[in-house]
Order: C-alpha cells, then sequence, then structure tokens
C-alpha cells in the first residue's frame, strides 16, 4: 500500500546508483516464531530489495511507535536518509504453545533410540497434563498479569466507575462511525481474507452501542467486581501500517511534499503492576516541559491505551495538574 501511494522504487534509485529506501524496521507485540523478523519478511514480500537490512522491535503497545523513533535515529545519526517503518499484530491466529512438559518430551524424542527408552517417553505422554496446551495472553512476565487486570487496579485506585468507562467507550465508537460515514477514515487498504467472500473495506471494531446495552456485560478480568468489560476495552484483532521516514533534504530531493515532522520523542517507564498504563499521564508533561510548550499550545492530543480506564478525563487531568 505504501509503495502504491509513493511510488517509492523498490530497488535502486537511479541517481547516484543510490537505495531510495535504507532500511525497513517493523514492530510487532506477539512474535510469531516462524517469522520473527517480520520487517524482513515483509520487506522481501512487498518486493523490495534483498539488499535493504530490516529488522524488528518490540516494546509492548507502543512497538510501531519505536519502530519510528527507531527510524529518526537512524537517519538522525547520518546512517540512513530513508527508512520505511510501521507496525503489525496477527491475534486472530496467535502461536498456543505446548505445555512445558510436552515440549521437553519432544526435545527427549530425538535422543530417545532405544526401545525401553521410546517405551518411557510414551508413558511420559499419558498423562493428562502434558496435553494441556500455554494459552496466549499479552500479560507481563514480572508480574504474571494482564493489562485488563491492571485496568481494573487503576479504575479502582482513582474511583473510576463502570459508568465513565461506559460513556467513554460509547463515544469513542459513536465518534469513529461518524468518521467513517465522513470519509475521514479513508487512509487504510481494503483487504480480502482467505476463504472469506467479502473483502474487509472498513474498520470492523467500531461497533457503536447504547449504555444499557454496554451495563448487561460482565466483567472480563476481575470477577465479579471488576469493571473493566469487552465493550470498554479494546478487542483483538489484526492490522498493519507502514509509512515512509526521510530526512527533509532526501525527501525534497526526490519531489515529496512532507506530510508530518517528528519534532521531538520520549519514552517513559513505570512500575508494571500499579502503574502499567499510566505512562501517558507521566510522559505528556516531561515531553511539554522538552520542548519548551504548554497545555495551551496544544490542539489534539492523540493518547493510545487498550482501556477506557486509563484514557478516562478524570484521571488524567489529576495527573496532568500534578506534573505540568
Amino acid at each position: 500500500g505504501l509503495i502504491r501511494r509513493t511510488n517509492i522504487p523498490r530497488g535502486k534509485y537511479h541517481i547516484n546508483n543510490l537505495y531510495a529506501v535504507d532500511y525497513i524496521v517493523m514492530g510487532t507485540v506477539i512474535m510469531e516464531v516462524k517469522t520473527s523478523n517480520i520487517a524482513r519478511e515483509a520487506a522481501l514480500g512487498a518486493g523490495f530489495s534483498e539488499r535493504i537490512p530490516a529488522h524488528t522491535v518490540t516494546q509492548a503497545c507502543i512497538s510501531s511507535n519505536q519502530a519510528i523513533t527507531t527510524a529518526i535515529g537512524l537517519i538522525a545519526a547520518g546512517q540512513c536518509d530513508t527508512v520505511v517503518a510501521g507496525g503489525v499484530e496477527f491475534m486472530s491466529d496467535v502461536p498456543i504453545r505446548h505445555s512445558r512438559k510436552m515440549r521437553k518430551i519432544m526435545l527427549d524424542s530425538q535422543k530417545a533410540k532405544t526401545i525401553p527408552a521410546k517405551l518411557q517417553l510414551f508413558s511420559r505422554i499419558l498423562s493428562p497434563s502434558v496435553w494441556i496446551p500455554e494459552l496466549p495472553a499479552v500479560a507481563e512476565f514480572s508480574t504474571n498479569e494482564t493489562m485488563g487486570h491492571s485496568g481494573d487496579r487503576l479504575a479502582a485506585a482513582f474511583k473510576i466507575s463502570r459508568q465513565e468507562q461506559d460513556e467513554f467507550a460509547i463515544r469513542s465508537h459513536k465518534l469513529a462511525q461518524e468518521a467513517t460515514e465522513k470519509g475521514l477514515l479513508s487512509d487504510r487498504l481494503d483487504y480480502k481474507v482467505p476463504g472469506v467472500d467479502e473483502p474487509v473495506t472498513k474498520d470492523n471494531g467500531i461497533r457503536p452501542s447504547s449504555l444499557e446495552q454496554l451495563s448487561k456485560l460482565k466483567p472480563a478480568f476481575i470477577k465479579p467486581y471488576g469493571t473493566v468489560t469487552a465493550a470498554n476495552a479494546s478487542f483483538l484483532t489484526d492490522g498493519a501500517s507502514a509509512c515512509l521516514i526521510m530526512s527533509e533534504e532526501k525527501a525534497l530531493a526526490m519531489g515529496y511534499k512532507p506530510k508530518a515532522y517528528l519534532r521531538d520523542f520520549l519514552y517513559v517507564a513505570q512500575d508494571p503492576k500499579d502503574q502499567l498504563l499510566l505512562g501517558p499521564a507521566y510522559g505528556t508533561p516531561r515531553i511539554l516541559k522538552k520542548a519548551g510548550l504548554a497545555l495551551g499550545d496544544i490542539d489534539v492530543f492523540e493518547y493510545h491505551e487498550a482501556f477506557a480506564v486509563s484514557l478516562c478525563p478524570a484521571c488524567y487531568l489529576m495527573y496532568l495538574s500534578v506534573f505540568v
């Protein structure tokens, strides 16, 4: 899609025998073992020269942002002039692993050469616990908790009610639906899912609803008292994106008109148990201070978070008033 929109050459550029694209970097959260360096596989699949290097980064939900700022770093360091960066996730078919016991049996089977050794493996494989798979979950290894659990803890700590979260979710879906109807979300590609007759032509995660309907849903994580549900949290989906990043000199030399400039960036890290979803609340005042700006200088903030509770105005206004 990016190639079609920009006409960026996929091989060597004809001026001074330089590559039009110097490097490709992509972000992802759940890596597939067969395509662990998905950036390289995507580059080759899109027809880019096999001589253009590529690597994949992962940093939870901001992996694609990390890919973009990695590209900026390569350009700022003088290593590259042009980088394709973006992100990809395929959560409808995430890898599901066998249990550790089963994996151990599989490894031991390669060493079992005698009949007694093979019989011993057979007796081990009859245990029911061996066959229980490890279900996938976007969980913190250090806490063994999913983000949903952190969302429920955040709601309790800041006294954000279920109704507030549901109202915020309803507003988000309503605005997304209006934007779709106005043609404002057209910067996307149609996709033909194998085995499905109709192609995907719009975001199928937009689901307007009512407070009455949302109130009927049960808690998704901490049961029965949690407030995070399937409706006020993001759902598991597939998607990919890519952008063309250049130094201004290279862009103008190739006849491109820049659509946006990245002036500055900042990453923050918090306690993964109690403050996992508060990154934007801590990062916002720091990046504003770093750039010499105030809240009033910004027309639009865009926050990417998976749960309404971490985006509710009460929580953010409280933190911003403390830190700015």
